[in-house]
């Protein structure tokens, strides 16, 4: 960064460190011990919605890697789109695989970003449960950093912004926790939450 990009204000975007994902497992202990929240197994990465050969060529790719997991039984990844346009890929695992479900997401983001899908990635989440309360730690693969969504119980779309303020406060040593709260996106029927 130069001396006049100092001076107009421009920053240089932060690089996506997908490594960022490997540290959710230990982040987890903390969760639970801290706040009682178990992982769900269920884990998503979403992306702007592609269309084309290409893409299809990729999402090939990573199901076959993936199903060379001969321990998962079922189809370990499967594309939806969600109510607002989005794509996702989700996969799901037992809840005490959360190194195995890292894995997938972290496959998932490489394989999209080695094959030139890079700039359509949005985030990843991992689910995460306790009672009826429901809890995503996402990671913002633009921003290289992580978020607590926690959506209230029922149908209305409210968050219960209390309790992702203490989960930011409790997983701050453990994770690169997302500082602008206004980039705390809520992701209303996210798939894996």
């Amino acid at each position: 960064m130069g001396l006049l990009d100092i001076l107009l204000g421009r920053t240089k975007p932060v690089v996506p460190d997908l490594d960022q994902l490997f540290a959710l497992p230990s982040a987890a202990v903390t969760l639970e011990a801290a706040a009682g929240f178990r992982p769900t197994g269920s884990g998503a990465v979403c992306f702007a919605t592609v269309e084309g050969a290409a893409f299809e060529q990729t999402h090939r790719e990573v199901q076959a890697l993936l199903d060379a997991d001969a321990e998962r039984d079922g189809r370990p990844v499967r594309l939806t789109r969600d109510d607002y346009g989005y794509s996702w890929l989700v996969s799901e695992r037992a809840p005490d695989q959360l190194p195995e479900l890292v894995n997938d997401l972290h496959a998932v983001n490489s394989a999209m970003e080695v094959n030139g899908f890079g700039p359509q990635l949005l985030c990843s989440l991992a689910g995460f449960e306790k009672d009826e309360h429901r809890l995503a730690l996402v990671y913002l693969y633009k921003r290289g950093t992580f978020y607590p969504f926690a959506p209230l119980p029922g149908t209305a779309e409210r968050r219960d912004n209390p309790l992702e303020l203490r989960v930011k406060a409790t997983l701050g040593n453990d994770l690169r926790i997302e500082q602008d709260l206004n980039r705390w996106f809520p992701l209303w029927g996210a798939p894996g939450l």
